[in-house]
This record gives structure tokens, sequence and C-alpha cells, in this order.
């Protein structure tokens, strides 16, 4: 069932843009997902107020600037960024494609994100591919300003077995969060009063409840995450409109 799934982390290359999945695109799944991911917000400020720059009216000298006038005295320059910084694990002996006798084999696949190449609009020009992180719900859309990797273990005969990625990238905007029902991972419920909920009487299952909806009962619990269709508590509340395609489960 896709409830019994957890979903991984991607790298998903983008067009230039970094705005749409790149036709053809390399799409990369982690071995392990993060532990967590880490967001930096800035913005870029200077200070507008002439007086700043020296030692104007009232200033104590040493460019302390006019410290009375605050916020009136600063402006924004662009929209500000975001950064994103990610730790990605491989290990070599439990690669899903069978034993792999190094591990740089794995890491290459996040590596090529910060690879240049050539661009798409200007021949002359090489630029690194979009990169989108995508983690169920979470989305971030940039692209990676560094890669540090750290080689963990080696084999006897001094082959790389186990190694951590240290990612690093940034996107010019300010993130904002997307709580959508399309940013919702398969198999988790919708957030209160997103969409009408049916509430279970007592001796009821999923499979009656489905079939006076005219749905069906498997998708109906993938969606919202029943273990046991057959024992349903009294007063539960249930999405009967919610599905999920059959390919998922």
């Amino acid at each position: 069932m896709a409830q019994d799934k957890i979903a991984k982390a991607r790298l998903i290359e983008l067009d230039e843009s970094l705005k749409n999945e790149a036709s053809g695109g390399k799409s990369v799944t982690v071995q392990f997902n993060p532990d967590s991911l880490k967001l930096a917000f800035a913005n870029q400020i200077q200070n507008s107020n002439p007086s700043s720059s020296g030692s104007g009216s009232g200033g104590s000298g040493g460019g302390g600037g006019d410290q009375a006038s605050g916020t009136s005295g600063r402006q924004f320059v662009g929209a500000g960024t975001t950064k994103l910084t990610v730790q990605l694990w491989f290990d070599a002996a439990t690669a899903p494609d069978g034993q792999v006798d190094d591990v740089r084999r794995l890491t290459q696949q996040v590596i090529y994100f910060i690879t240049p190449k050539k661009s798409q609009q200007d021949a002359s020009r090489f630029v690194p591919p979009g990169v989108r992180f995508s983690w169920g719900s979470f989305l971030f859309d940039g692209l990676i300003d560094s890669i540090e990797e750290s080689i963990e273990y080696f084999s006897p005969d001094g082959k790389p077995l186990r190694a951590s990625v240290s990612l690093g990238m940034s996107q010019q905007t300010i993130l904002v969060a997307n709580f959508d029902s399309a940013a919702r991972p398969p198999g988790t419920s919708r957030g209160p009063g997103a969409s009408p909920l049916t509430v279970a009487a007592g001796g009821s299952t999923l499979q009656g409840l489905a079939a006076s909806a005219g749905g069906d009962w498997q998708g109906i619990a993938a969606a919202n995450g029943i273990d046991n269709p057959r024992q349903l508590q009294a007063g539960q509340l249930i999405d009967l409109n919610a599905r999920l395609p059959r390919s998922l489960f």
C-alpha cells in the first residue's frame, strides 16, 4: 500500500528559466533522506541617508551614521534571497542497483548539478543547470552554489565506500511555502477545512462508505492513510473525495 512507502527527496534538472523541468533532464532520487533542511532568508539593505557616510550633525565620528533615523534612512535592494543547506549520505554497500565498488559512482550524480554546460540561449556562455529539490510538499528551485563531499569510510583495498555531501542552493527571492493540495505528498491527509469530511459511525467500514459515495475504497484508504479499512473508529473523519492513482498502491 502507498502509506507504507516513504517519500524520497529528489534533485530534478530545470530549464534555464528555473521554472519548468528540463526536457530529458536529469533526475536523481537520494539514497537516504536528509535529517534536516536549513533555510536562510536575507535582504540586501543599503543606507540611503547621506549623513550616514560621514560625521553628520550629532554624530560621534567614526562613520556611525545617524542612529536616530532608524529604518527611515534605509532601503531594500532587490527581492531578497533564500539559501537552502542540506546534507546527503551515500553508501556503496546499500546501493539500490546492487553492489557498487566506489561510492563516488553515486555522488557524481549530484555533482552533475553544479557542473556548467553550454547555454541553450547563448552557446558562448556556460551556465550550471537549474535544479529543483523536491521532498514531499517541500519544493526549492534555484542553483547549486557549493558542494562539499566528505569520504567517511574506505574498504580494505582503499576504495571509498561511504560519503556525505553538503549541498548549498540559492534562489533570488524569498521562498514562500505552498500548503495547497498540489504540494501535499501522497498518503497524507489534507489540512482542516480543506475539504468536506465524513464522520464514520460505529461498526462502519471504509468499503461501505466508499460504495455509498461511488468511490474506490483502496484509493480513499491510501489518500487518508487508513491501515485497516474494516475497523474504523466511531467518529473518525474521512475524506471520501480523496483519491490516489492505482499506480501508487
